[in-house]
């Protein structure tokens, strides 16, 4: 990938004096483009992705964007984003337990700590060329902060529009804090219209606080021309639980790395995901937990299927480092092709480097059950329906899996969509 250094630099040193930021965040930009002369371009094994355009020369920051707080009685916690506004809503009851929900740049210029505390510590900005870029150059966010001992019954919903009027990077970045003891769901929607043209860089790091619990669900149905890289990443201290439930149909070409990492004693993470692609897409995906501590487990089931002339690239990494003694690490990867032209791989990887564990792993990659298609045909289907039936029936065992309802009836919702748009 090809970029000017110079200009990036020249570039940012610009929007920071027009945007007046907290030193602690200048200092942060500035030091983050440093690594992007000293990294590498970040690696998804058998899936090459190096030539998208993400990095953009001309930078546009959004974080002028109007922040439109409001408060009610309902149960109800929204967040919607877009180029012009971020608005909350957010219950009285919920405010008075200490909860901060707002706009990552309001939330720094509150409280200047968050940066050096909080902000990329868990993706580092010297791990790769696109995760320096990021952090140096992130142009939209949000914040939230769940103190300790608060239980949330009801999920926050987080709805982020890509649809930008600026040709540029859209750099967006979701940070999250959660309390010992605490408990909260997020449900995460990302979407974008066919006519946006913006490279996406989508990050969020979760730091889930001893004994808390933190479910992330994210459906992602962006709909733009150009190219997506997401990371998603939690450190798990001991005995938190992170519950990942992700579902890929987007139309975009996609690259992405789901990272847990059990750094507590007795941490937990069970990282879902279910893709699907179509026409020329590609997509390809690193689900990785690495347990660090004894008595910890990591769980990863993903299943994918690809139509047309998609590329499907299915990457599980379980690893156990020494000391992390008692510890589990399983996964299954596993996908369907629907098209003769179609490409896929499921590629299963354990790293073990210590004695006392449980490790194991499943991987498949095959063409649709023709016995359970015949049988559907046989009782009068249309070969469409019946297709789109197959599917479902595949996906279920990660849909089906996800604790929450309404999420499970999205998923699916947005999966027959995609599927009809393709008959």
């Amino acid at each position: 990938m090809d970029f000017d250094y110079s200009q990036l630099k020249a570039q940012l040193q610009k929007m920071l004096v027009e945007n007046d930021e907290p030193v602690e965040l200048v200092r942060f930009r500035q030091e983050s483009l440093t690594k992007l002369e000293t990294t590498q371009f970040p690696k998804i094994t058998k899936f090459d992705f190096k030539h998208w355009p993400f990095i953009s020369n001309h930078v546009h920051f959004f974080q002028s964007s109007s922040l439109i707080e409001h408060q009610n009685d309902k149960a109800q916690i929204e967040v919607r984003v877009d180029s012009k506004n971020i608005i909350t809503t957010v219950p009285n009851s919920v405010k008075e337990q200490g909860i901060i929900i707002t706009d990552l740049f309001s939330a720094i210029k509150n409280d200047p700590q968050i940066v050096k505390k909080y902000l990329s510590k868990v993706i580092s900005p010297d791990e790769d060329v696109l995760s320096a870029y990021h952090a140096a150059l992130i142009n939209q966010g949000i914040f939230i902060y769940i103190p300790q001992n608060v239980e949330l019954n009801s999920p926050i919903h987080l709805t982020v529009n890509f649809d930008q009027q600026e040709k540029t990077t859209t750099n967006f970045h979701l940070l999250i804090i959660t309390g010992k003891n605490s408990r909260f769901q997020i449900i995460d929607h990302l979407v974008s219209d066919k006519k946006q043209t913006n490279p996406l860089t989508n990050f969020t790091e979760i730091i889930a606080g001893t004994n808390s619990e933190v479910n992330f669900s994210s459906l992602d149905h962006l709909a733009q021309s150009a190219p997506v890289y997401y990371q998603y990443r939690a450190a798990v201290k001991d005995y938190a639980k992170v519950n990942w439930s992700i579902g890929l149909m987007n139309q975009c070409d996609t690259a992405g790395e789901i990272d847990s990492e059990l750094i507590g004693e007795g941490a937990f993470a069970n990282s879902q995901l279910i893709a699907l692609t179509t026409a020329n897409q590609q997509l390809g995906i690193n689900n990785r937990v690495t347990n660090h501590s004894p008595h910890s487990q990591g769980l990863i089931n993903q299943r994918g299927v690809a139509l047309g002339n998609s590329r499907l690239i299915f990457n599980g990494i379980g690893q156990i480092v020494h000391g992390a003694h008692g510890s589990t690490a399983e996964q299954q990867n596993r996908l369907l092709m629907m098209s003769p032209q179609a490409v896929g791989d499921a590629n299963p990887i354990l790293l073990i480097d210590e004695n006392d564990v449980e490790a194991g792993h499943a991987a498949s990659v095959g063409k649709i059950n023709q016995e359970q298609l015949y049988y559907l045909l046989s009782r009068g289907i249309p070969k469409k329906q019946a297709q789109r039936m197959v599917i479902r029936g595949f996906l279920s065992a990660v849909i089906t899996s996800i604790p929450d309802r309404n999420i499970r009836q999205e998923m699916i919702g947005i999966l027959e969509r995609k599927l009809r748009e393709n008959d």
